[in-house]
């Protein structure tokens, strides 16, 4: 997640430049070799009703991501049931089906990897899609970049290889690629999916350009095809926009490609005691929460609010609760629950 506007791309193109050769000169050695996987491009994406767990750090780290709740001492088998404990708590209190995580290299490439699968492995194992995004480190790294291709592509070799065959798992490039412009950003994105043919397309979600918040560029590149679109879209873009106003907003960042794309991440205060079961047209957050979870609806996309849990976030939906060691969820705004649940194709919509 970005807490940061839309806006101009400060980092010199240089580095863009650079950096996109360096990638395309990669082999990304590992796993090619079959055919293209194909598949067509879905009408409805409603299948992914889901939430974030987040590092309380954002995602954004130079070492490796530690979910909310999770310790780096933590071995596979504690990890795989704090996961499970939370993952079912997801199910229990909000209905969701799908989850998304953080990966980076310092967490694939080293030790702790091994505990991390436990995250995936546990929410598979419950039925859940698990969704890997990349997420870049921090510092002067935080800048919409992949921080370096001679880490990366090995990091997906490893991760593709362990979940290739996991129908539940897909795969998403790159969290919010903003260094990029869009054709440079398509080309990476089509780098990636040519490396690792042997992954369905279906199976692949590529981000928006930018802060992931258009997929109309992507949605017209031929070479992605058949690929999930993944949107990002945030209250705090805008100091103030009527509900109205919200709507138009969203669906000029899908244009005509709602039928492929899935926001995996919208966000709203949620800790702050907003009521978004009812109209409060001053608001700038209650109209946006009530006006993209309409359009969610609407249009059939899937949805992944940010975040289901993220520690000592406003946005947070759930907050853990109980024994740290046998964690528990707690919804933090019930409101904003009905309005996740509205999204989804259940509860009822915002009356007077």
């Amino acid at each position: 997640m970005r807490r940061t506007p839309t806006g101009p791309r400060s980092t010199p193109r240089l580095r863009a430049t650079l950096v996109a050769l360096a990638i395309a000169a990669s082999s990304g050695t590992g796993i090619a070799a079959a055919p293209a996987a194909t598949a067509a491009p879905s009408v409805d994406t409603t299948q992914f009703k889901g939430v974030n767990w987040a590092d309380p750090r954002d995602n954004f780290a130079d070492d490796p991501v530690v979910l909310s709740g999770l310790s780096t001492s933590d071995g596979y088998a504690r990890t795989y049931a704090k996961a499970t404990r939370v993952i079912s708590g997801f199910r229990a209190n909000l209905g969701a089906d799908t989850v998304r995580l953080p990966i980076n290299p310092y967490t694939v490439d080293g030790s702790y990897w091994t505990s991390y699968r436990g995250v995936i492995d546990a929410a598979s194992d419950k039925g859940f899609k698990v969704i890997l995004s990349y997420w870049e480190g921090t510092g002067p790294r935080k800048d919409g970049f992949i921080d370096d291709p001679a880490t990366y592509w090995p990091m997906w070799n490893t991760v593709v290889k362990a979940y290739k065959n996991d129908k539940r798992v897909y795969f998403e490039p790159m969290n919010e690629p903003h260094g990029y412009t869009d054709t440079e950003w398509a080309d990476i994105a089509a780098k990636w999916l040519d490396t690792y043919r042997n992954v369905p397309r279906n199976r692949v979600f590529v981000s928006g350009a930018g802060y992931n918040d258009h997929v109309t560029s992507v949605c017209a590149d031929p070479r992605l095809k058949g690929t999930y679109l993944s949107l990002h879209h945030y209250g705090f873009w805008k100091e103030y926009a009527t509900y109205d106003e919200w709507v138009a907003d969203l669906k000029v960042r899908i244009g005509d490609c709602a039928g492929r794309t899935v926001a995996d991440e919208f966000g709203s205060p949620m800790t702050t005691g907003l009521d978004y079961n009812k109209p409060a047209p001053n608001n700038n957050f209650v109209n946006y929460l009530q006006a993209v979870t309409d359009t969610f609806r609407e249009l059939k996309m899937g949805s992944v609010y940010w975040p289901g849990l993220r520690t000592d976030d406003t946005y947070s939906l759930q907050t853990l609760v109980g024994d740290p060691a046998r964690p528990g969820l707690a919804t933090t705004n019930q409101s904003g629950a009905d309005r996740l649940a509205w999204a989804w194709g259940r509860g009822k919509p915002v009356r007077p």
